[in-house]
């Protein structure tokens, strides 16, 4: 099986790539969907494919299988998403060889949004929790490395099931103010960082030119898990130009019954060589004070970019502990 899905990694790229067009004469446009008839419905979707290497295992997988349904309709629209997480892994871990196949359809994202007027609209249902911006963009081949910094995965829940409210201002100088609530079980709980029942948080964001800073801040209660609850604060900027950005986010979670704070942050800067050619630079601190492990590290990476909705990307992290040292090759398509 390994054989045949690097043969898949292969053979996908290459298909993509010597079809050097792939806007269609129909008119079709890669990552932009199809519209369904005349229906306010457009369905696309996403996959991955990535292969991982350290001293400890070696790694093939087909992941992030995608389907998306979207559209609006007057003050109206909504996103309706259903993924395949891990619906191939191979693994060789020192040689003891593993298989294994999930193929349990999770609800990644499901709300719907209303527009009150050009400054104030509500969402209700399962969406990204609105915090920095890394979160902000779930989609694999968006993002220009495939690991994702450890703040996003250790602070506060990736995703949130309830309502938010967002008030934002429209000028050379943008502010934008977000409300979320949840107090119920969510959509599809076990595809999440942190299964829970309540969450409520604010953030703020100011916008000037180039530069956008972020502050977030709230509360969660795990599901099913001890009664108390978990407190978050998140820090961000980014600055972009057309040829670099640089992005940063750092959060603290601090939990009153076990008295302990968790934090992770990361800088990184990227450049753009050509439109399609970019390198990325990664540096990563984090402590998780419930497994006792504090480190820092860094992420170099490069991502081939022919067309927005289409990467190939490298990546090397560096760690104090040669072992973790890690190599992460992936291919990802919006379509």
């Amino acid at each position: 099986m390994r054989k045949k899905l690097r043969f898949l990694f292969v053979f996908v790229l290459s298909l993509f790539i010597e079809n050097g067009t792939l806007s269609a004469d129909d008119g079709y446009q890669l990552g932009e969907g199809v519209q369904v008839g005349s229906l306010p419905l457009y369905v696309g979707g996403y996959f991955s494919l990535d292969y991982t290497n350290n001293e400890s295992y070696e790694q093939y997988r087909l992941d992030d299988l995608s389907l998306l349904g979207y559209g609006s309709y007057e003050k109206f629209s909504y996103l309706a998403e259903v993924e395949y997480k891990e619906l191939y892994l191979y693994r060789d871990e020192n040689g003891t060889i593993s298989e294994s196949s999930d193929h349990q359809l999770q609800i990644e994202r499901l709300y719907g949004d209303y527009a009150f007027n050009e400054h104030v609209s509500g969402r209700v249902g399962k969406y990204n929790t609105p915090v920095g911006f890394w979160n902000l963009v779930p989609i694999n081949v968006l993002r220009e490395t495939t690991s994702s910094p450890l703040v996003t995965e250790i602070i506060y829940p990736e995703y949130t099931t309830g309502a938010a409210l967002s008030y934002s201002t429209i000028g050379d100088a943008s502010f934008r103010a977000d409300v979320m609530l949840q107090f119920t079980e969510g959509i599809s709980e076990t595809y999440n960082n942190y299964n829970t029942d309540e969450h409520v948080g604010l953030g703020l964001s100011y916008g000037l030119d180039d530069l956008v800073l972020k502050a977030n801040a709230g509360y969660f209660n795990l599901h099913d898990g001890p009664d108390e609850r978990l407190y978050y604060g998140v820090l961000s900027f980014n600055y972009e130009k057309e040829d670099y950005q640089f992005l940063s986010e750092v959060g603290w979670r601090y939990s009153d019954r076990l008295q302990q704070t968790n934090y992770a942050g990361y800088l990184q800067g990227l450049y753009r060589l050509t439109p399609q050619h970019i390198g990325i630079v990664r540096l990563e601190r984090y402590a998780d004070r419930s497994t006792r492990v504090e480190e820092g590290f860094g992420v170099l990476g490069y991502t081939y970019r022919p067309w927005y909705s289409m990467a190939l990307k490298s990546e090397y992290s560096v760690h104090s502990d040669a072992d973790l040292n890690t190599f992460i090759l992936s291919f990802s398509v919006l379509f």
